[in-house]
């Protein structure tokens, strides 16, 4: 029987990962696996472009929020979410899922989506070895994160007082 985090083999090539944030009374919590970028082509190869994807590796990224929050402006209600993108090479679609607990985006339905919308995709110089979640918290707003490779997704969240 496999643990979390365990193989039979040893460590997990794409370790979990968390990064939260708290605002007053309200939490942000990302758990995510860390896929390595390994010398491999990321996006529109390891990624395909045009496909969903987990946004990591291993189980679907998930969002956890103890209070309603904005995201890109459109009201999140508090409870935990599966966070899927599908990356292209200039924009991506963002999609919060209600269905947890899912290995990949193999079950996807987005009939259970909660909200899609695109952002734009920003080349950076550095290259992120590991797939990357950060939270840059600035009071009641903050920008989610994502980087790997040479590239970084960001989107703006709002705690809702």
């Amino acid at each position: 029987m496999e643990s979390l985090g365990q193989q039979a083999t040893g460590p997990r090539p794409s370790p979990l990962a968390i990064t939260a944030i708290r605002y007053k009374d309200a939490y942000l919590k990302i758990t995510y696996s860390q896929p390595q970028k390994r010398g491999r082509e990321i996006f529109g190869k390891l990624v395909p472009y045009g496909e969903v994807w987990r946004t990591g590796a291993n189980e679907a990224t998930e969002i956890t929020t103890t209070k309603n929050i904005q995201v890109n402006g459109t009201l999140l209600k508090a409870g935990t979410y599966s966070l899927f993108t599908i990356p292209q090479k200039d924009r991506w679609t963002i999609i919060i899922n209600s269905e947890v607990g899912l290995w990949g985006a193999y079950n996807y339905n987005s009939k259970l989506d909660v909200m899609r919308f695109d952002v734009p995709v920003t080349p950076v110089d550095e290259i992120y070895e590991s797939f990357t979640i950060q939270l840059d918290h600035r009071n009641e707003v903050a920008d989610l994160l994502l980087y790997w490779d040479k590239t970084k997704i960001s989107m703006p969240i709002k705690f809702i007082n």
